[in-house]
């Protein structure tokens, strides 16, 4: 588990990898042995188990995809025939939209990053920018001077998977 989750940190991000890690082990410790010998109806009565926890659907789903993730390791190097988790199917996550803020919220925000300092006026920026450009935080961080075109108004962000985007 060790060394694929060594390889795993080289394309996902270390809160992914620490997920992972954790999931992997909670697999462990029901089957009470190696996750890379884990069978579909092991895997059946852990999913069970969770559901039966009162875990939430998105939280089961990310298990369901470590344990997959894992498993289609052990097939490409051979060292398993088959991925028994490959066939079973994550429970729905239900779609929820991000609450807004209101205007006032919006209103306040920006106020309150407001005055004539260096750091007042970057911060105030900062706000506008994650608002009006509709930025993540780790995206707005994440910025390099080369990725603003003020001509145009129009920002290239690196967004969650390395997904690239420009917004204006």
């Amino acid at each position: 588990v060790e060394s694929y989750l060594l390889l795993l940190a080289a394309r996902r991000s270390p809160r992914t990898v620490d997920a992972y890690r954790r999931d992997l082990a909670t697999l462990v410790a029901h089957r009470g042995g190696p996750a890379g010998e884990v069978t579909t109806d092991e895997l059946d009565a852990w999913l069970a188990r969770m559901r039966a926890d009162g875990l939430a659907p998105s939280t089961i789903a990310r298990r369901l995809a470590a344990a997959r993730s894992y498993l289609k390791h052990l097939v490409l190097l051979g060292q398993r025939d088959e991925n028994p988790a490959a066939e079973i199917t994550p429970p729905r996550r239900p779609r929820t939209i991000p609450r807004t803020l209101s205007p006032a919220e919006v209103e306040r925000l920006i106020e309150a990053a407001s005055g004539s300092t260096p750091r007042a006026m970057r911060d105030r920026a900062l706000v506008e920018l994650l608002y009006g450009a509709g930025l993540r935080v780790s995206e707005a961080v994440g910025l390099e001077r080369g990725s603003i075109d003020l001509d145009n108004r129009l920002v290239r962000v690196l967004g969650k998977g390395g997904k690239e985007r420009v917004v204006p």
